[in-house]
């Protein structure tokens, strides 16, 4: 753990509320990005987000500092993801996501081919659909290691599984991403 995080834990911890800010102002974009993969909507991912920081001042007390502050608070989000998926679970709602899938194409510059910004707004889609559409084993892994960049070391500390397992369920996770994203070949022949 970084001398500055600790500091702050430490300061905290002290009655100096001011320095836990600091330390949700240093996590709280990379947290976001991270839960935003673990549930389905901006929303939940912000409420996931503000519940795992509130847990994590709670709870500050026993965090014993053998590992990342921010793998901590990663483990404290997760477990809050998990919780809402639960509860959600019971409770689908039909009009969940709007027609388009919620995401606004980007707005395309003078400096972008016409059309690009739309194709790279369409990719985001189809990309998001299929995480979806992944098993949460493997979605968890495939966030924590390709878009938080961690290593397998800390993922197992996350998810409390073997290193074994977890480059089992990546590589499995990648290949059924994979599937999922090339076009259907029986689709396109019936479009031509």
């Amino acid at each position: 753990m970084s001398d500055d995080d600790r500091q702050l834990i430490a300061e905290c911890l002290g009655g100096q509320r001011d320095a836990f800010g600091v330390l949700v102002s240093r996590y709280q974009a990379r947290l976001y990005n991270a839960a935003i993969r673990l549930v389905d909507s901006p929303e939940d991912a912000a409420d996931v987000v503000q519940d795992a920081f509130l847990n994590a001042f709670q709870s500050l007390h026993s965090f014993k500092g053998d590992a990342e502050f921010f793998t901590w608070l990663y483990r404290i989000a997760f477990n809050t993801a998990i919780s809402l998926k639960r509860k959600r679970r019971a409770a689908i709602s039909l009009d969940a996501a709007g027609p388009d899938g919620g995401i606004d194409p980007d707005d395309p510059s003078e400096y972008v081919k016409p059309g690009l910004a739309l194709e790279r707004s369409e990719e985001e889609r189809q990309l998001q659909e299929a995480m979806v559409r992944l098993s949460h084993e493997h979605r968890e892994v495939l966030v924590l290691k390709d878009i938080e960049g961690m290593r397998y070391e800390e993922i197992a500390e996350i998810l409390k599984v073997p290193i074994g397992t977890i480059r089992s369920r990546l590589h499995r996770a990648r290949l059924e991403l994979r599937e999922l994203l090339q076009p259907n070949e029986a689709d396109d022949e019936e479009h031509s």
